[in-house]
This record gives structure tokens, C-alpha cells and sequence, in this order.
């Protein structure tokens, strides 16, 4: 049977790729779709890993070729999923993961609404703020308009969270894993019966409670703290707060 089609959005810096990472460490049969985009490497990144890097002009032609998925323009590059990856996975019998951000999925969930999304939120800005700043110096960058420019457009992703099956909120790394594991094992088992060897009872329960509709009261504070729940106004006092603490 063909797997499933997993679509795992977050703003950049909550962790996502950490999540999926260890995932494929303890869940068999999943495959990564490595995304194609026209920015730089960064760090120890390496071509065919990461990303398969490009240009922007070869990127172009095969948009224009019909190469992609899904594809979509953000913070001034260009990033896409080939179809090839989905192929691929479907003819290996295996789930395919998308890291994907949220225009790509609404592109995803257009084309192949049967796909399961999981939006993973980190807890608050000040956290998200400490995981860029960390990232960049790792990387050895250190751009501080540039890691500001992230936390806004956080906020404006974290709206879109309403469109996705699923929702994580990354505060304890192990805790986030074993409920990105219980979704995929969970969805194994509705969608093509498969057996949950262990814990099975806990484990669609686990997965059940990351259901977007059963996530409302654990998301209340992080959507306060990006300033989603208020007006306009509070967001700007949020990031005020979080740039003026360090």
C-alpha cells in the first residue's frame, strides 16, 4: 500500500528539522523529501543533504518544466519539493515527509488534500529568538535585523496553524518527538491498519491530544505570547519586550 503523505510547517528556528531527524531515527519506512532552493549553504551544509542547491535561473526552468510539487518564495529565495520525491516514496511503500513552509503547503494540500499537516509552533518568542540566535552563531552569521525580520514573520505564520490537522508546540524536544511519532504511527494505523507493536492504546491517545481541534487550551499562552490573540498593538509590545531582553 502507498504511504502517507506527511506536510510538517514551522516558522524558521522552531526546530523542525531536529523533530523530523529524530523521528526517521526511531520510526522505520519514512522518507525525507530534500527540498531544491536558489540561497547559499550555510555552515557545514553540503549540497544533496540539506538542500540540492541551485540557481535561481535553473530553479526558473524547472518550474517552468514542471518539476516541482510544490514551490514558493521566502525571505528573497526560492524553495521547492521535486514530484520525483513523492514518486519515489509511493513506489518504496514508504511515508514521505514534506519540511515544507506554509505557502508550499497550501499548494501541497490543494493538490493532495489526503495529506496529513502537522504545524509546529515554538513556545515564545523570547525561545524562538535564543534558537535563531544560536543557529546564526553556529553558522558563524550574526545578523541582528535579520533574526528580528524571523521573529515577525513567526507570527505571521503561527496565524496559519488553523489550516493544519496537527499542531506541536516544541518546548521539550523529547516530548515533541514522541508526539510527532505518535501521529505517524496513529495515522499508520486509520489509514492502512498497520499495528501498533507497543502501547498502542497510549500512543492514539498521544496523538489524538496534538489534534488541532483538541489543542485549543495548550495553545492559548503561545498564541497570547506572539501577540496573535490580541490586537496589533500587542504584537508590536511582545517583540518590543523580546528585543529589548537579552
Amino acid at each position: 500500500m502507498a504511504g502517507i503523505l506527511f506536510i510538517i510547517s514551522a516558522p524558521s528556528g522552531s526546530g523542525k528539522s531536529t523533530l523530523v531527524s529524530e523521528l526517521r531515527k526511531q520510526v522505520s519506512g519514512v522518507d525525507f523529501a530534500i527540498s531544491w532552493t536558489t540561497r547559499a549553504p550555510r555552515g557545514s551544509e553540503e549540497n544533496g543533504r540539506e538542500y540540492h542547491f541551485t540557481s535561481r535561473e535553473e530553479f526558473e526552468r524547472m518550474i517552468t518544466e514542471g518539476v516541482f510539487l510544490e514551490y514558493a518564495e521566502v525571505f528573497g529565495n526560492l524553495y521547492g519539493t521535486a514530484r520525483l520525491s513523492l514518486d519515489d516514496a509511493r513506489t518504496a511503500g514508504h511515508d514521505l515527509i514534506l519540511d515544507i513552509d506554509v505557502q508550499g503547503a497550501a499548494q501541497v494540500r490543494a493538490k493532495l488534500p489526503e495529506a496529513v499537516s502537522v504545524f509546529v509552533m515554538p513556545p515564545n518568542p523570547r525561545v524562538l529568538r535564543t534558537r535563531l540566535r544560536n543557529r546564526s552563531r553556529a553558522e558563524g552569521v550574526e545578523n541582528e535585523e535579520e533574526l528580528f525580520r524571523r521573529l515577525r514573520e513567526a507570527s505571521k505564520e503561527i496565524e496559519n496553524y488553523r489550516d493544519y490537522g496537527y499542531i506541536l508546540v516544541n518546548d521539550i524536544l523529547d516530548r515533541a518527538v514522541a508526539q510527532l511519532e505518535a501521529i505517524v504511527l496513529a495515522e499508520r494505523f486509520y489509514r492502512n491498519g498497520e499495528t501498533i507493536a507497543y502501547r498502542s492504546r497510549r500512543v492514539l491517545e498521544v496523538a489524538a491530544a496534538c489534534l488541532q481541534a483538541n489543542s485549543q487550551e495548550r495553545l492559548k499562552p503561545v498564541l497570547e505570547a506572539f501577540g496573535i490573540a490580541g490586537t496589533s498593538g500587542q504584537q508590536e509590545l511582545k517583540f518590543e519586550e523580546v528585543s529589548d531582553d537579552d
